[in-house]
């Protein structure tokens, strides 16, 4: 059978479509990036193709070990009865999960019942929203994901590390590969299995990889995703994360898509590269002559609109920490002399600035984008697309000028030449940010998302202010 053009997917064209299948996977997304889902007949889903159908809204309503939050949030809790939201499934997303015989499988998004707008936490629907704001302007974005992840060995024959890690410490949990290795080779080779059926499954899944290496640590990988529309590109990241941990369970194998899993070595990142578009597909960040008089030839070959869309993440960013650092351990990854970006800063190519800018001289006018270098690999892939483009967007809006001068080549981040703020330390710190009056978060994505999100990572923060900790009973037990 001729595979169909998603894009062009009605609800009329599914009972052709499913006519050999007798069940449908579908998974939305939560905030903590996490795919909510089930499987539903064909016959259910026939039904609610185009209306949707109700989902319990719990899944915003407690944290990712299905703990309910502490204090109760707006969208979910007791009083409102954990209600039903409405999932509406995306006929655009639909693909088939090669590992489990082929299932069809749809993404949906939540929307409220009664509005039949998405909810405010909603991880495409927010997305959505800041895209939107270009597309009046008949503009669009493009964006690219490149996501780290150590891979540990299923220490037993659970296929999950939980059991082993009630009775054993973390760090006995065993690496796929030791040692330090990035680009190699060789090391794919020992577990060849598992690393072609990655790259094969993700080609089979509508998620692509564009490269697919080791990276420096004991059994560190790293994958860059194929650049795409921007919607489409969070949606493929989110799903990817997906096919990695389901490859992996037939493999024995663990990917860990924590910030900082193993002390004193680098964390794992979540980088994503951003342009903003014509409805012709020309990078408007790119400009059309080289600008003699810029303020820094940094900025030579960028577009006014791409100055001031810098400007508006860099303005965004100490504001915006909780969605590019949403855990407790996110911020054992952004500390100093660990190739992580910590204060508010850019340059032309620098690979250790929260924000590295590719342009001409050393790419093409067309390739002109922004890395976003302080996301890890543990974040929400739509929140963090979200937030760069709708500080970016506030940026261009507002005509903001760059706050602080690119650093050069050679000068380190936090470093006497760097300028910038420095970003949060801690989830505590960051989400008091996000959550004041004043803050840049609320005026971007409004005070409802910012009161759940923010709600939900004070849930975290007390969790770990109460929990006692290996490093303390180490320290303290016999000493104090």
């Amino acid at each position: 059978m001729t595979t169909p053009n998603p894009e062009a997917l009605t609800a009329q064209d599914l009972p052709k479509l499913l006519q050999d299948d007798n069940r449908v996977k579908v998974a939305g997304l939560d905030v903590d990036g996490i795919l909510r889902g089930k499987v539903i007949s064909k016959k259910k889903f026939l039904s609610v193709a185009e209306a949707g159908f109700g989902f319990c809204s719990v899944i915003f309503g407690w944290d990712m070990h299905d703990k309910t939050y502490m204090r109760e949030l707006k969208i979910s809790n007791a009083e409102n009865g954990y209600r039903d939201i409405l999932a509406i499934p995306d006929l655009k997303t639909f693909r088939r999960i090669p590992w489990e015989n082929n299932i069809p499988f749809f993404l949906i998004s939540f929307c409220d019942p009664e509005t039949k707008e998405p909810i405010c936490a909603c991880p495409r629907g927010l997305l959505q929203s800041q895209l939107d704001r270009l597309h009046k302007k008949g503009y669009g974005a493009m964006a690219g994901a490149e996501y780290e992840f150590y891979t540990f060995k299923t220490p037993d024959d659970s296929k999950s590390p939980a059991p082993f890690l009630q009775q054993n410490p973390h760090d006995q949990l065993p690496s796929l590969t030791e040692g330090m290795f990035g680009y190699s080779l060789n090391r794919p080779v020992h577990n060849k299995d598992y690393y072609y059926e990655v790259f094969d499954s993700c080609a089979a899944f509508s998620c692509n990889i564009e490269g697919w290496h080791t990276e420096s640590g004991p059994g560190v990988f790293e994958a860059a995703l194929e650049f795409d529309e921007v919607a489409e590109m969070a949606d493929r990241a989110s799903l990817f994360k997906y096919v990695v941990k389901s490859v992996g369970t037939q493999h024995g194998i663990i990917p860990c898509f924590m910030a900082k899993p193993r002390q004193g070595l680098p964390g794992n990142s979540g980088h994503v590269h951003i342009s903003v578009v014509d409805k012709d597909g020309k990078n408007l960040l790119a400009r059309d002559a080289p600008d003699e008089n810029a303020q820094w030839k940094d900025i030579a070959h960028l577009s006014d609109l791409g100055r001031h869309f810098l400007a508006g993440i860099l303005t965004g960013l100490p504001d915006i920490m909780p969605l590019f650092a949403p855990t407790i351990n996110s911020y054992k990854r952004l500390v100093e002399n660990f190739w992580a970006p910590v204060t508010v800063s850019w340059g032309l190519e620098h690979r250790a600035a929260s924000i590295r800018l590719l342009s001409p001289p050393t790419s093409k006018p067309s390739a002109t984008r922004f890395e976003v270098r302080v996301p890890g690999a543990d974040t929400n892939p739509h929140y963090v697309m979200a937030a760069i483009l709708g500080c970016g967007w506030r940026g261009v809006e507002k005509k903001l000028e760059i706050p602080c001068p690119p650093l050069a080549m050679g000068q380190d981040v936090g470093g006497d030449a760097d300028m910038g703020e420095r970003l949060a330390k801690s989830l505590k710190e960051a989400t008091e940010r996000f959550m004041a009056k004043d803050s840049i978060a609320r005026e971007v994505f409004g005070d409802d998302f910012v009161e759940h999100f923010g709600g939900t990572r004070e849930n975290e923060i007390r969790l770990f202010d109460e929990a006692v900790t290996d490093w303390e009973m180490k320290r303290y037990i016999e000493t104090v």
